[in-house]
């Protein structure tokens, strides 16, 4: 008599939780502002993956235990497109640092379940920044558990080394090199700016340049 085998069943790891990345536009603001910017940070180490709203799946075999983080970034694996973070196929390496920006709707509970999980799956620095109250929460890993930070202005992150200022309306990130983490429109207007004050300085340049003509002296022989 033969016995029938089942085929096993394929386990499937979604790539959308179903929820949106952000409820408003300042949370949508705040999580592409400090993601866009840890990209620039470490766009030149090949060996460090940031994504925001990635699904992160710590366990093989488990599709329910699993986060999406805000922003996250992960030391030791390389850059890519990826449709989730299955973290045994990545060297069983678990990010990191992670953000989370609150929205309105954020419970207690939730935001415990993920300090669980994130406790849980050996995140090393977990960060929460409420916008609307400009109050940002940071726990380190210490002694195998993540601990509260107990002063979060002027902290520096351990991991990647950038500065957070609370001092004003809202927070204020910086590099290392002291450069403040910048919006695209930021960015734009700084680059625009650099291009007028270019075009103000060449002609400057050129009508000085006139003027010694003009005055029977050729400015290309001058040092």
């Amino acid at each position: 008599m033969s016995v029938a085998i089942r085929p096993q069943r394929e386990i499937v790891y979604p790539e959308s939780d179903g929820q949106p990345m952000a409820e408003n536009t300042q949370q949508f603001r705040w999580i592409v502002l400090i993601k866009e910017n840890l990209e620039t940070l470490f766009q030149h180490d090949p060996q460090v993956f940031v994504a925001g709203d990635l699904l992160w799946y710590p366990v093989q075999g488990e599709p329910e235990i699993r986060r999406a983080p805000d922003a996250m970034v992960v030391f030791g694996r390389p850059k890519g497109d990826r449709g989730s973070y299955r973290q045994w196929e990545e060297d069983d390496i678990a990010p990191q640092v992670v953000f989370e920006i609150l929205s309105p709707s954020n419970t207690l509970t939730e935001m415990f379940e993920k300090l669980t999980f994130y406790d849980t799956y050996g995140v090393e620095e977990y960060y929460i920044y409420d916008p609307e109250t400009n109050e940002l929460t940071g726990l380190h890993r210490q002694a195998e558990r993540l601990q509260p930070i107990m002063e979060m202005d002027g902290w520096i992150s351990p991991r990647l080394g950038i500065r957070f200022d609370l001092s004003g309306p809202e927070l204020q990130i910086f590099a290392p090199d002291g450069e403040r983490f910048l919006s695209h429109q930021e960015l734009r207007q700084q680059r625009e700016q650099a291009q007028q004050q270019a075009a103000e300085a060449q002609q400057r340049a050129e009508q000085l340049a006139a003027r010694l003509r003009a005055l029977g002296i050729d400015p290309d022989t001058l040092v």
